[in-house]
């Protein structure tokens, strides 16, 4: 299976590890979105974004 993410907030004056992360996911700028694994990994990296993203099931 695999998860849809999308990006709802901006990443303007978030912390270093945060943009990082968003930026490891292929989410750069307010609405990009990508389609990711659902594996450790990503489910790590969403939980530490939880905030800024949306979440669905692709």
């Amino acid at each position: 299976m695999a998860k849809k993410i999308k990006l709802v907030k901006s990443l303007i004056g978030r912390k270093k590890d945060q943009i990082a992360t968003a930026n490891s996911l292929g989410l750069k700028k307010i609405g990009d979105t990508t389609e990711q694994p659902e594996n450790e990994a990503t489910l790590g990296k969403i939980k530490k974004i939880s905030h800024l993203i949306e979440v669905t099931e692709a």
